[in-house]
């Protein structure tokens, strides 16, 4: 437990201390591995991916002033429990983006031209049969982006750069009409890669299923590194077996860490552990900002990015409600 004066920040996931420290300055105390008493005290909370936040946790925390998600998925934590209380949940949507977009265009050449196949082949001394693995181009075929936020855009720009036809869905930020697409139907079926990038809500969840991969060309190569449960697994293998799927690239699981899944298995699937955004330079980059993000919060600056822009008026509002019990009690 931190006995100091100085505002405790917490980390709630593995948050490495070299990272954060002299962004956070030595006003402020980092605990990486807090106690129950670090939390009755923290300020603060650098928050990783895999960690749910939710009105329990913050009710153990009744100091805290901000939260600090490293990345932008906000579907483990409470947003509305968070806006309760008047804390802000900072997140850090640039810091990631280069290198996520880049880990698409990995999982796509991997799939694209036959890497684990090929690899067994060579690493079993089958070399003769290399004739009956088909090895394809991303120069010339088409990319269909699911969501044309900041990733899905660099996804466009490599992709483009790679001589490939861009064709994107996204009703909430619409791209440019000439690569456009208002149907996702018809995004699927003219798509030799399709990779998603869309938040997880109610109305994306399971958005890739089995109705949706009716739709798409055969033998497209399927990627997601966007969230795990926007895509089925049992409808995705059934596709791959068909051959309706070509391969299927996969960063993010629902839940994390997975259970095994016989979609694992198969060939043509080359799988990741949600680490695309997370390389070295992109993660330093991604707590650093998290770390800015809490030192604005807590000298009185506005954070450049939240997920829940009603933080303060809500807080208000749960008080004037609070207040107005009082009084009905009182009379």
């Amino acid at each position: 437990m931190m006995t100091e004066d100085r505002p405790v920040v917490v980390a709630l996931g593995a948050v490495d201390p070299a990272l954060v420290i002299d962004v956070l300055g030595e006003g402020i105390s980092f605990v990486a591995e807090p106690s129950d008493e670090d939390l009755v005290v923290a300020v603060g909370a650098i928050v990783r991916a895999d960690v749910v936040v939710d009105g329990a946790l913050l009710d153990r925390a009744p100091h805290l002033k901000v939260l600090a998600r490293t990345g932008v998925g906000v579907d483990r934590v409470d947003l509305a429990a968070a806006s309760a209380r008047g804390i802000p949940v900072v997140i850090t949507p640039g810091s990631g983006t280069r290198a996520v977009a880049e880990g698409v265009l990995a999982l796509s050449l991997h799939l694209v031209k036959r890497l684990g196949p090929l690899t067994e082949l060579v690493r079993n001394g089958r070399w003769a049969e290399r004739d009956r693995v088909p090895v394809g181009d991303l120069d010339g075929s088409t990319i269909g982006i699911v969501g044309y936020g900041r990733i899905g855009r660099r996804v466009a720009e490599l992709s483009t750069a790679f001589g490939m036809r861009v064709l994107a869905h996204d009703p909430l930020n619409p791209p440019p009409d000439e690569l456009a697409c208002a149907d996702l139907k018809e995004l699927a079926a003219a798509s030799d890669v399709l990779t998603l990038h869309v938040p997880l809500t109610e109305q994306t969840h399971g958005l890739v299923d089995e109705q949706f991969l009716a739709g798409v060309r055969p033998g497209t190569n399927l990627v997601n590194c966007g969230r795990g449960g926007l895509l089925d697994l049992d409808s995705a293998l059934a596709a791959l077996e068909s051959g309706q799927l070509g391969g299927v690239g996969l960063d993010v699981f629902d839940p994390e860490p997975p259970q095994h899944h016989p979609l694992f298995d198969h060939p043509n699937v080359v799988l990741t552990p949600h680490l695309m955004g997370l390389t070295r330079r992109a993660t330093a980059a991604t707590f650093a900002e998290a770390a800015r993000g809490i030192g604005d919060v807590l000298t009185g600056r506005r954070p450049a990015a939240v997920a829940n822009p009603d933080w303060a008026t809500a807080a208000v509002d749960q008080e004037l409600l609070k207040e107005g019990q009082r009084n009905v009690q009182i009379r």
